[in-house]
């Protein structure tokens, strides 16, 4: 391909240039600002991170809002002074909506901070390249505004062949990048060899110029010589100056549809870009400035500046004697792709590359629409070989299917289509509002999708829970089981083996709860001790009445803490004084010999009988429904004790010295009762009201249970003490109904 080859693109239109009123003077200055303000956003991609606090003192070309991920870029003091404020500020942004900014006071001294400049890039690697550029916060000057740092960083597998700098600015009024070219030509060339360089040397370095700009032509070519950059030139046509058009016209190459520069291995920037790349390797300067077009014939002069980031608008435009009474409006950028902002008060940030305030004879209010006439004079105009007047139709019913199915995405809202509509028909806003929803609804789809994964995945998670459970419960079920026919086989008496077990495996030792309640005993005296001393160092400092109070509050907490922890403590110990008392019993009469054993036994039982008598006496003297259980109980007692008294009478006759048959492991039986007892008294005593009234519902239940089964099996069998049977239910039932109030009250 010839370096000066050029091909033809579609569409395009000829608006009037008006770039003659800005470019009579060379670039100029303007005094700063009493205030500058930074957005945080002055590119494409997520905002900067402030890194400042109000009161701080800054330098110029202090970073002061860090780059928050990979497409962003920091924001720097465009002056030294002081931070007087990071607040909501209108920016130029088509919404005309409010942003973060950071506000400096400038203490007009204009103190750099430290720059680390570089004599040769060459001397240093292509990533230290990169991340100084990164660092200096450049970004596209010439559109969008996307960091330079990451276009110049390509994926691997995509090689450049072609680097191309645009400086077409082919929209009108706008003469920034023009009169760049021509008083920092040098600079510019030096940017596009540094940029070729970090994208490993493309075998093309273009830098596309239109044919209206001859001064700046000729300073470029003067200045490329004997390097690999060649200048372009070729016809003047709005839009070349969009980067897809600018790539057919410079390389006769087509982008594909919603595919990147990148991915057919060419990269574009601006000449702005460039040159503002190279001056943050060379020396170490971030964009803190940029060269604006000021235009319009509300101005009493229009030319170029150089203007610091952060300059309101309004000051730029009294600079320039303007005159808003017959100002028509405030366009940030040309009339074909810019946007109307209503606050002036909005600053100048890295995308600022024109301020053009017309007059109302300049730029007459738009006539009103009117209908569709279909005479595809839109379609013959826009260079992106689109359909805008079927896209308009498909706008206007919101049918965004078909819209993606025409290309929507491709409009790069140049406004030709617009331009050349004899109905006056605002196209380009139908275009931008319907791209707006669809991205509206697509991040609402995707939020949706996310959604519904992780619905699914959650309904999945407890499917697998439930089928995880179920092979548990089988499995202990299963182990159950197993257990039960191993204890049957045992030759161990089944009570004796039941209480050893029970006793071994039960969940409270009672040691270790008096440890544990005698520790919060402790803990809770310690924090009253904490109270109390913090309440009186509050008494003594003189604090106010609220504090005190709180600090009393807190101490009656913790007093009430030491005496719950005192109850249960006492309660405790008083559970295992009554078992080690039962113990004892128990000890002392296992120690008696068989004969003394059973002599008291019948002494117990002989007083139980004379109570039980007079029991049944009574409840058959006043007609009590309990008189056959209490006669019931005597007739067992009367047989229990003629048992014992036959029992005795053998030990009493058997001769001396002969071993007496007593139970299997009976000493082993009792140790696992005692065992038993102290493990349950100190369990109930770990238990609250709630859960001790919670075990007595569960116990009544169990033994209205067997009580109901009793008194069925006493029914069908005609037993003669059904009505013992069918007595002792009922008190069963009042008990439970008793006892299940409680816990409801409790609750």
């Amino acid at each position: 391909m010839s370096a000066s080859q050029i091909f033809a693109i579609h569409g395009g239109v000829h608006p009037p240039e008006n770039k003659h009123q800005s470019t009579a003077e060379p670039i100029g200055t303007i005094p700063l600002a009493n205030e500058i303000v930074l957005p945080l956003s002055q590119h494409l991609g997520a905002p900067a991170t402030p890194i400042v606090a109000v009161g701080d003192p800054v330098l110029k070309g202090q970073i002061i809002a860090d780059a928050d991920g990979l497409i962003s870029a920091p924001v720097h003091a465009s002056t030294s002074g002081k931070v007087v404020a990071i607040e909501s500020h209108p920016i130029p942004h088509p919404s005309g909506v409010n942003g973060p900014c950071i506000v400096i006071e400038p203490d007009h001294e204009d103190r750099w901070a430290n720059l680390s400049p570089c004599d040769d890039y060459r001397q240093i690697s292509r990533e230290e390249c990169l991340e100084r550029i990164r660092n200096a916060g450049v970004a596209g000057m010439g559109g969008a505004g996307f960091p330079a740092a990451v276009k110049l960083n390509p994926r691997a597998n995509q090689p450049i062949d072609t680097l191309i700098l645009n400086g077409t600015e082919c929209e009108p009024y706008i003469t920034a990048d023009d009169m760049l070219m021509r008083e920092k030509a040098d600079e510019v060339v030096a940017g596009a060899l540094l940029l070729g360089h970090l994208l490993g040397n493309p075998a093309n370095i273009l830098i596309g110029i239109e044919d209206n700009k001859p001064e700046a032509i000729a300073t470029m070519r003067k200045a490329a010589e004997g390097t690999s950059a060649n200048v372009v030139v070729f016809p003047t046509k709005y839009p070349s100056g969009g980067e897809k058009q600018l790539i057919e016209i410079v390389t006769g190459r087509q982008v594909p549809s919603g595919a990147l520069p990148a991915n057919i291995g060419i990269v574009v920037q601006n000449v702005g870009t460039a040159r503002a790349a190279w001056r943050a390797v060379r020396y170490g300067e971030p964009l803190i400035s940029r060269i604006t077009t000021v235009v319009g014939r509300s101005l009493a002069q229009q030319r170029n500046i150089e203007v610091p980031l952060g300059t309101p608008i309004v000051h730029v435009l009294k600079h320039h004697g303007w005159n808003p009474e017959v100002c028509a409006r405030l366009i940030i950028g040309g009339p074909m792709m810019g946007f109307t902002m209503e606050n002036a008060l909005a600053p100048v940030v890295k995308t600022t590359n024109c301020l053009l305030v017309p007059s109302h004879d300049e730029m007459p209010a738009q006539p009103p629409a009117q209908a569709c006439i279909r005479c595809g004079m839109c379609a013959q105009a826009c260079p992106a070989s689109l359909l805008p007047q079927q896209m308009f139709w498909y706008a206007q019913s919101e049918d965004f299917d078909k819209l993606k199915e025409h290309n929507l995405f491709d409009c790069i809202e140049c406004g030709a289509c617009s331009y050349v509509c004899p109905s006056s028909i605002p196209l380009v806003q139908y275009y931008r509002a319907s791209k707006g929803e669809i991205r509206r609804l697509d991040k609402e789809k995707e939020k949706s999708d996310r959604s519904r994964l992780r619905f699914e995945a959650r309904k999945e998670r407890i499917a697998q829970m439930e089928a995880e459970k179920e092979a548990k419960r089988l499995a202990r079920k299963a182990a159950a089981e197993a257990a039960k026919k191993a204890t049957a086989e045992k030759t161990t008496p089944p009570l004796v083996a039941d209480a050893v077990t029970e006793s071994k495996t039960t969940a409270v030792d009672p040691n270790k709860e008096l440890a544990k309640l005698e520790r919060a005993l402790s803990s809770a005296k310690s924090r009253v001790e904490r109270a109390q001393k913090a309440l009186d160092e509050a008494k003594a400092e003189g604090a106010d009445q609220s504090r005190e109070d709180a600090l009393s509050a807190r101490l009656k907490q913790a007093e009430q803490k030491v005496q719950e922890a005192q109850q249960k403590l006492d309660g405790f110990s008083s559970s295992q004084t009554t078992v080690d008392t039962a113990a004892t019993a128990i000890t002392q009469k296992l120690a008696l010999s068989p004969t003394a054993q059973l002599e008291k036994s019948i002494s117990s039982i002989e007083k139980r009988l004379q109570t039980a008598r007079e029991k049944h006496r009574d409840a058959e003297t006043t007609g009590s429904p309990s008189a056959a259980a209490l006669k019931l109980g005597v007739e067992k007692l009367e047989q229990k004790l003629e048992t014992s008294r036959a029992e005795l009478a053998q030990l009493q006759q058997a001769p001396p010295g002969e071993p007496v048959a007593t139970q299997p492991n009976e000493q082993d039986a009792a140790q696992a009762a005692i065992a038993k007892a102290k493990a349950r008294a100190a369990e109930q005593a770990a238990m609250s009201d709630e859960d001790k009234h919670a075990a007595q519902v569960k116990s009544l239940q169990t033994r209205l249970t067997k009580a109901r089964a009793r008194l069925e099996k006493a029914q069908q069998e005609n037993d003669e003490n059904l009505d013992a049977f069918a007595t002792s239910v009922a008190k069963l039932e009042q008990k439970l109904e008793q006892a299940t109030t409680e816990l409801s009250s409790n609750e």
